[in-house]
């Protein structure tokens, strides 16, 4: 096809816009998306996409240059230099540094003309700057990016800071180290409320800078909770102030391989500048055996041959003492971590050590139990369940417990991990009026190819038979990262760029986003993109970035 009219006659691009929409229904747009292609192949114009794909992208052939010396950030409507936000302050710095990488600190007496000024101005429906983002944050933006300036309008400051990320990922180099951006009209917000991520630093302890860089993966990508499981049968690497001997006894190590309270204050802090939610897991009555090195008496005594044999099962649900401890240790892990949600695990109970100890059979007759274990593992957890609710916290338990728990209505949150037919679970849970929680297509710990990103992108969490209003109590979706084969030098790349596929599917739309193959170039995209940001991503094919990975 010929090109004739497409440029201007002093080389101008005419204004042509093109949808950041996957959605082939539209046939006119295809066409456009064609012309564009042709445009792009010749070197005459780039159009930038985002990482995950917007609700509604509209982008156009007009470009604007961006100077760092005369780009700003700025505030308007509720927001004034007198009444700003901390949150948006950190954020401009931080990506002042992602939008302009090469540009040299303190050269900044080069001339300018006033045409040539670029102010991003943020406004905010809800001043909510001294807060923690929850699950009911609404992280909803409108950008709009035109001639010489761009507005971001957000209900909150979460989906400013969203919003602030897409604008990041539109900025672009020519050749010569120019920037450029150009003319877009973005209407965005999440299709699940719940994004996450889940990190294991039991198994491997992972240092307090990869959780950090972890973070800052997290943010490109729009995850919006750290889903931290901190200790587990290996090691119990939080240091508790009201009991200190579960780390310096239950840790690898009592001094280099514990987490702080000052520690994880920065992780929270970390995560809360960057719109994400940081959610604590301590898991019983199983994956208990680290606690017992502190707690003697907290571990139930397993019997061979009616006698001690010296080795400990789970928690032992049968005595007063365990919970008085459970309940001294929530209320410091309530104080410790500011959301109101708390993941209590429940998962893998072995029940043969309660199986085998006299003074646990005994309790279940007394109880009634008889010698159903999933009656006193059951009981065992209403009264934590019991310990976090006066606490007013609201739990997440492992899937494991519902499929037990006989009083379902004291659960709240389930979330579905085991392999099989996971939806068939989602749908029996929802059917129960209870939120879920997936986790099973994403568990990312086992070594595989990069190239099975698709089979985190495939995946349609509401593609069960149910109602609305039982859909919509799916909340979410997390990535499960466990620390048998994963520590610090395989961290990243183990989770980046297939978290990122994930991220897409929970927070697009799915009739947008279904086709692998259009994913795909827009994946390579975004992961040259997090090479350039610091972060090591392992390649999803045979290629290159303009700007490799540097720090090695």
């Amino acid at each position: 096809m010929h090109l004739t009219g497409l440029v201007g006659q002093e080389g101008e691009m005419l204004n042509m816009k093109v949808m950041c929409s996957e959605n082939p229904g539209y046939s006119t747009l295809l066409n456009y998306t064609f012309l564009l292609f042709i445009i792009q192949q010749i070197g005459l114009v780039k159009v930038q996409s985002v990482w995950p794909l917007p609700q509604t992208c509209i982008t156009s052939t007009e470009r604007y240059q961006l100077k760092p010396q005369t780009f700003s950030f700025g505030y308007r409507g509720q927001l004034t230099e007198q009444h700003s936000c901390s949150v948006l302050d950190a954020a401009f710095k931080r990506y002042f540094s992602i939008l302009f990488p090469d540009y040299p600190s303190g050269n900044d007496t080069l001339q300018f003309t006033e045409n040539e000024v670029f102010t991003l101005t943020i406004s905010l429906d809800h001043h909510d700057c001294e807060g923690y983002p929850n699950q009911d944050s609404s992280e909803r933006y409108k950008l709009n990016v035109f001639a010489g300036r761009a507005s971001l309008n957000a209900e909150t400051v979460w989906g400013a800071l969203i919003g602030l990320e897409s604008f990041s990922q539109l900025v672009y180099q020519d050749d010569v180290g120019s920037y450029y951006i150009n003319k877009t009209y973005i209407e965005d917000f999440p299709q699940f409320k719940y994004r996450g991520i889940l990190l294991d630093t039991s198994r491997h302890y992972l240092p307090v800078p990869a959780i950090l860089k972890t973070l800052d993966a997290m943010a490109y990508s729009k995850f919006n909770v750290f889903h931290w499981h901190i200790v587990d049968d290996p090691s119990f690497p939080y240091q508790s102030h009201t009991f200190p001997e579960l780390s310096s006894k239950g840790a690898f190590h009592p001094v280099t391989h514990i987490y702080t309270q000052s520690d994880v204050r920065r992780v929270i802090s970390h995560a809360r500048m960057r719109g994400i939610r940081v959610l604590p897991e301590f898991d019983s009555p199983g994956h208990t055996k680290s606690w017992g090195k502190g707690q003697p008496v907290l571990l139930t005594p397993c019997y061979r041959g009616g006698n001690p044999s010296g080795a400990f099962g789970p928690v032992n649900p049968t005595l007063s003492s365990t919970y008085q401890f459970m309940a001294a240790l929530f209320k410091e892990v309530a104080t410790v971590f500011p959301d109101s949600y708390i993941h209590l695990g429940g998962d893998e109970v072995d029940f043969s050590c309660w199986r085998s100890n006299p003074y646990v059979r005994a309790f279940m007759q007394k109880m009634g139990f008889g010698l159903d274990f999933s009656k006193l593992e059951a009981f065992y957890i209403e009264k934590i369940l019991n310990i976090t609710l006066a606490l007013r916290k609201t739990s997440i338990v492992w899937q494991d417990v519902f499929d037990y728990h006989e009083r379902r209505k004291s659960l709240s949150v389930v979330e579905v991990w085991k392999q099989g037919c996971y939806l068939c679970e989602v749908r029996r849970v929802v059917k129960a009026g209870l939120r879920v929680i997936l986790a099973s297509p994403w568990y990312l710990d086992q070594p595989g190819p990069t190239h099975n990103w698709a089979r985190y992108y495939n995946v349609w969490p509401l593609a069960f038979k149910g109602s609305e209003k039982q859909k919509q109590l799916v909340i979410g979706g997390e990535v499960c990262l466990w620390g048998e084969y994963v520590d610090a030098t395989n961290l990243s790349p183990r989770l980046w760029p297939r978290a990122s596929a994930a991220a897409e599917r929970l927070w697009s739309n799915e009739k947008q986003t279904f086709s692998v193959d259009r994913a795909f170039p827009r994946l390579q995209e975004f992961r040259c993109k997090l090479l350039r940001r610091g972060i090591q991503v392992e390649p999803l094919y045979v290629g290159y970035c303009k700007h490799e990975y540097q720090s090695v």
